[in-house]
């Protein structure tokens, strides 16, 4: 598999790419549920449920009405998460999410204004390449 570059990527509500994204992250994890019984020298573990959440990092932009301003703290959506961009076969991963903590943090030494989003995915995270 070919590496991918990750200022190729997006993250898109819809058709739409959410503007001045400057980092985002995916974590998938599976619960584990112990089945060790008496008289077991070692501890067992089935897989249980499986979940997703992640964070989006982005220059704040009150006029990307189509992207950030869709991601409002308790809402749903869609996100389609474009590791290596969108070109034909590059790998998404897309579900719906809950927008669990939104914040945005500003300096008076020349930074710009920052908005972070924390999601938790709500059913499957499904991955497929571009059409």
């Amino acid at each position: 598999m070919a590496t991918a570059k990750g200022n190729a990527g997006t993250v898109r509500i819809g058709a739409n790419a959410i503007a001045e994204i400057q980092s985002w992250t995916l974590e998938q994890d599976t619960e584990m549920i112990e089945d060790t019984s008496m008289g077991d020298s070692d501890r067992t573990f089935v897989a249980g449920l499986a979940g997703w959440r992640g964070t989006l990092d982005c220059w704040w932009n009150a006029l990307d009405t189509n992207g950030q301003e869709l991601l409002n703290n308790g809402e749903t959506a869609t996100l389609r998460l474009n590791p290596g961009g969108t070109a034909s076969t590059q790998i998404y991963y897309e579900g719906t999410v809950f927008i669990s903590n939104l914040s945005r943090t500003g300096e008076k030494e020349g930074s710009m204004v920052g908005v972070s989003f924390s999601f938790q995915g709500s059913g499957a995270l499904t991955q497929a390449a571009e059409a």
